[in-house]
């Protein structure tokens, strides 16, 4: 691949997470969720900085790219765009790119493991914390997420659709206003897909059926309305089409009982056993991302610090949204890695 290494000094100051914590004896232990990013985070450049500094994230591109049999690495580091964002692609670059952070970090928190409560992720997120938890290697992970990309693409295909971020609404709200056009347009697919935080919920459905749904919903006092460049309606019915053969290829890895628990997509509820992350896996396809419930479910069994690791800082967000009093941190590159590590 032609990576240099280097060594990397931190310049600048890191902005202000609360990390000071962890470990200090006479301080209330925390509780610890390590949570990952799903489609929608890549973007040109990155894991760049954390290739050429840690030899064990350059090795993470060596291994997805003998699996992928495409310069994965060129992909992250030049794009183009167009080629990253494609769903295909996108979901392996960011599970590559996310999981060999982890190592990174893993290798610098000896015990990580033993800290760590719960680990969850953002739907294809959801795939790396089962990674992470040891329910299947990085190899199987890989091959799993690249057709995971390519069914859900073809599935767009086949039944064209789209998503609509929609900001600024009570969930009564926007549900009323799928009911609404459900009701009037027999056979038309409008549904919550993802469940953000409060006041942001992404809807999915027939691209005519966000089309009437948007001035509806600027009528109930919408914020803001932001069309996803996504190649499908995920986490609805429309992805049915991919169900059969994701089914195919769960079947075809070893899935182990996760050694941590993950928070299911689906349920916001632990999983650990190898049936209920098959099942889960597939039913997340066609149902939605219930990412509020999960971070207050963490929450209310005493997780107090979020680590997320992976490109960009969504789910740093999100959660800041969601429960305000916990600490957050964000892990996507050598300066916030060495920064947390120094502070174990």
């Amino acid at each position: 691949m032609g990576v240099q290494h280097r060594s990397y000094a931190r310049s600048g100051s890191y902005r202000r997470v609360a990390v000071e914590s962890i470990n200090r004896r006479g301080e209330k232990a925390v509780k610890v969720a390590v949570v990952f990013p799903g489609q929608g985070s890549q973007y040109v450049g990155m894991g760049r900085e954390a290739c050429e500094t840690y030899p064990e994230v350059a090795e993470f591109f060596r291994r997805a790219e003998e699996v992928l049999g495409f310069p994965l690495a060129e992909v992250c580091f030049d794009g183009p765009s167009e080629a990253l964002t494609d769903t295909a692609n996108a979901q392996p670059a960011i599970f590559t790119v996310s999981l060999a952070l982890w190592e990174a970090l893993k290798r610098r928190w000896p015990d990580a493991e033993s800290s760590i409560a719960y680990f969850a992720g953002h739907s294809l997120g959801e795939y790396t914390a089962l990674a992470a938890a040891g329910a299947f290697d990085f190899e199987d992970g890989l091959r799993l997420v690249r057709e995971r990309g390519r069914l859900m693409k073809e599935a767009g295909a086949r039944n064209p659709g789209g998503m609509v971020a929609v900001i600024g609404l009570d969930p009564q709200a926007v549900d009323e206003v799928c009911g609404e056009i459900r009701e009037s347009h027999a056979g038309c697919c409008l549904r919550v897909a993802n469940y953000n935080s409060p006041g942001q919920y992404v809807l999915a459905g027939h691209r005519e059926a966000l089309e009437r749904a948007i001035p509806l919903l600027r009528a109930k006092g919408a914020r803001r309305m932001v069309p996803l460049a996504v190649s499908g309606a995920f986490h609805t019915e429309l992805m049915c089409w991919a169900r059969e053969g994701l089914a195919q290829a769960l079947d075809s890895v070893e899935v182990r009982p996760a050694r941590v628990p993950v928070i299911a997509n689906t349920t916001a509820r632990p999983i650990s056993e190898p049936e209920e992350i098959r099942q889960e896996l597939l039913n997340q396809l066609e149902n939605p991302v219930r990412w509020t419930d999960s971070v207050r479910y963490m929450v209310s069994q005493g997780v107090d610090t979020f680590v997320e690791v992976g490109p960009k800082k969504v789910l740093t967000g999100l959660i800041k949204r969601i429960a305000r009093d916990v600490r957050l941190v964000n892990v996507e590159g050598p300066a916030e890695l060495e920064h947390f590590a120094k502070k174990l």
